[in-house]
């Protein structure tokens, strides 16, 4: 019995003593493996691995995909017309030489976040410190880019590449909410006025310009309906000069049938004097002046 205790004891201690010194690296890591005193670490790919147990060697696990860091608290920034913002970054990166990492944090690579969360404020805080609250709030994706941009070269001492920024949330402290929305609103309201105005001077000029182009088409046309007027007198009185000429006792009489038709009326009663030189017409078809002039009907 003691000897299968004892037989036991040992294979235990076997399996753990290989447990320590045999591991696998998958394809999503790669792994850092450090000795005691001045012995450089190597960096291992994917695969099967063997190491001496702790605290002879260490190992540590990267992992080399893209990670994204959100803290749960927001920061707070300032702007350059020193207006309080809350800010929510949402961070991208992968850790590209993870080397580089285990040098900067002394093989803690749990404080990467923290370190990440520290440069990314100090990124932001410069960005948001540039630009008027208009701006921060109308440009965000542009402050995200710049901050990315200042960012990734402190990341890189790390090993760390920074791969993109979001800002997740950009609003006021509770505080100055209402105050702030109250002076924006106000603004829009300046704004909207500014441009009503505006509006209403075009449109006035509008109008002027349309009558002054009305007044010169009317101008332009009661000038051209004068022109063809006068024309048109003119060609009448040639006409008229030619029709005197070729039988003036016909013309005479036309025109005396015109004056007729335009003196009377239907049911019009009138009392002139029969013998006046305005019925010569009417009293002898040749026009003769005396009363008596009128031709006695022929008898056959």
């Amino acid at each position: 019995m003691n000897r299968i205790i004892a037989l036991v004891v040992v294979v235990v201690l076997l399996l753990f003593a290989a447990s320590s010194t045999v591991f696998v690296v998958d394809q999503r890591h790669m792994a850092v493996l450090s000795g005691r005193g001045d012995a450089a670490p190597e960096l291992l790919g994917p695969g099967l691995h063997a190491k001496l147990p702790p605290p002879l060697q260490n190992l540590l696990l990267v992992d080399s995909r893209i990670q994204t860091l959100d803290t749960p608290d927001e920061d707070r920034y300032v702007t350059s017309d020193k207006t309080d913002l809350l800010v929510d970054p949402v961070i991208k990166f992968r850790v590209t030489d993870p080397l580089k990492l285990y040098a900067q944090t002394k093989g803690d690579d749990q404080s990467l976040p923290d370190r990440l969360a520290l440069l990314s404020r100090s990124a932001l805080g410069d960005a948001f410190a540039k630009v008027t609250l208009a701006d921060a709030l109308g440009k965000q994706q542009a402050l995200a880019d710049e901050a990315r941009d200042a960012m990734s070269a402190a990341a890189a001492s790390l090993g760390v590449e920074v791969i993109d920024i979001q800002l997740a949330r950009v609003d006021f402290p509770a505080a100055m909410a209402d105050s702030v929305y109250k002076r924006m609103s106000a603004a829009r309201e300046q704004a909207a006025s500014v441009e009503r105005a505006k509006g209403v001077a075009e449109a006035d000029q509008i109008k002027a310009d349309a009558a002054t182009q009305q007044q010169a088409l009317l101008a332009d046309a009661y000038m051209q309906a004068q022109t063809i007027k006068g024309e048109g007198d003119g060609k009448a009185a040639s006409i008229a000069a030619d029709a005197y000429g070729r039988d003036p006792q016909f013309y005479q009489f036309y025109q005396s049938m015109l004056a007729y038709r335009n003196t009377f009326k239907p049911n019009d009663v009138i009392v002139v004097d029969s013998s006046s030189e305005f019925f010569r017409f009417m009293r002898s078809p040749n026009g003769d002046a005396s009363p008596d002039a009128v031709a006695a009907p022929r008898k056959h």
